[in-house]
């Protein structure tokens, strides 16, 4: 009987290994298939990615509603452009670009409706870095830190999803948010300060 359950679970280790290295390395077939207009390659590229791209969506524009919005969206541009993946990085990366830029286009768009440019509240002062360490967030539960987050000014929440959870470096954020590098350092290093004073205090 030990034999027997040890060739089965060997059997169903073996099973899931297989299906596990076949299901990562599918991602570059399923792409050759949307590339040929393959409409169930698309539903099972959506069907894999679609879940994180909109939590990744949700942390910067901060609605449901927006957010799914942006998702499918994102979806579309990137089967459009799917000719320009050339595979430099994975394809969840590459796709995942495509929503944070989409998610910051909205996200300024319904700053400039409520009146609000993004530079205005950035702080111009010289850069503080340095004032925080990364080893402070590490020490908290990741889900109290989400939630104070969500208390942050938009333009640091937005900073800070970029570097601290979606990790982009300060020079890609720069670019994402369209403010200067020493901005960016210096909004990233404000809204690490307001966030530790608000755990704090929590």
């Amino acid at each position: 009987m030990t034999n027997c359950n040890n060739l089965y679970l060997e059997s169903s280790l073996i099973q899931t290994i297989y299906f596990l290295s076949h299901k990562k390395e599918n991602i570059d077939v399923l792409v050759q298939l949307c590339l040929e207009g393959k409409p169930s390659a698309q539903l099972e590229i959506y069907n894999r990615y679609y879940k994180a791209m909109y939590n990744t969506s949700l942390r910067i524009v901060k609605d449901r509603a927006e957010a799914e919005d942006v998702m499918q969206e994102s979806f579309l541009n990137a089967f459009t452009k799917l000719h320009t993946f050339k595979q430099e990085v994975t394809f969840g990366a590459w796709l995942k670009r495509i929503v944070v830029n989409n998610s910051i286009y909205h996200y300024r768009k319904q700053q400039k409706k409520n009146e609000v440019d993004l530079d205005d509240v950035i702080y111009k002062v010289e850069d503080n870095d340095g004032v925080v360490s990364d080893h402070v967030f590490t020490e908290l539960k990741a889900q109290k830190v989400m939630e104070t987050m969500k208390m942050l000014k938009n333009n640091y929440r937005v900073s800070l999803t970029l570097h601290l959870i979606e990790g982009y470096d300060y020079e890609e954020i720069s670019k994402i948010m369209d403010i200067s590098y020493s901005n960016c350092r210096t909004t990233i290093s404000r809204a690490k300060e307001s966030l530790r004073k608000k755990l704090i205090t929590a």
